[in-house]
């Protein structure tokens, strides 16, 4: 018996193949931010699964895709929660700086370095929403939020506790997608 050399997929079907696993895993981000599954919670905060997914993105990417990855799924967290403060801005922030530091070669891709730019990102990223809530409640006489003090006090345990979940969790969700991306992508022409 001989055996027959597995068919070559097509380069369009590899795209769609990359296209579709790619919105299956921003879906299942999706349906996993208001989901409190054991060992993802601490302090009553989760993982942010979708800056997490932006950061896996961006890491290999140009800044403009970092940053159209971040717009794209801010607006669908928005879509998800309230538009104030929003998401878009933080996630852009995030896609924008990862980006960056790959083009600037001050990281690798190994479990360590991924989990510090969770890390890292992740307190960027709560960082911005506070700055909004701080600038809502400046602007607008009858803000809904508490004091300036309360409102940082409150992010300094958000940011800490959504960075270490979020570094934890970030390889579970990085090395699979970062596997298919290289593995599966279609072939550059030329």
């Amino acid at each position: 018996m001989t055996s027959r050399p597995k068919p070559q997929r097509s380069d369009r079907q590899l795209a769609l193949m990359n296209w579709s696993v790619t919105v299956l895993s921003v879906l299942v981000c999706l349906l996993l931010l208001p989901s409190r599954l054991p060992g993802t919670e601490l302090l009553g905060i989760t993982p942010n699964w979708l800056m997490i997914w932006v950061v896996a993105w961006s890491v290999t990417r140009s800044v403009f895709d970092g940053a159209m990855a971040g717009l794209v799924l801010g607006l669908l967290q928005d879509g998800l929660t309230a538009p104030q403060p929003t998401h878009v801005l933080s996630l852009v922030v995030v896609g924008v700086l990862t980006a960056r530091l790959q083009k600037q070669r001050y990281i690798q891709e190994d479990i360590v370095s991924v989990a510090l730019i969770v890390f890292g990102m992740a307190v960027v990223a709560e960082t911005v929403m506070a700055l909004q809530i701080t600038l809502h409640h400046w602007v607008l006489d009858d803000s809904p939020y508490h004091s300036l003090g309360q409102i940082w006090r409150y992010h300094q345990r958000v940011a800490l506790s959504s960075a270490t979940l979020s570094s934890l969790w970030a390889p579970a969700l990085y090395y699979p997608l970062k596997y298919w991306w290289e593995r599966y992508r279609p072939r550059e022409p030329g």
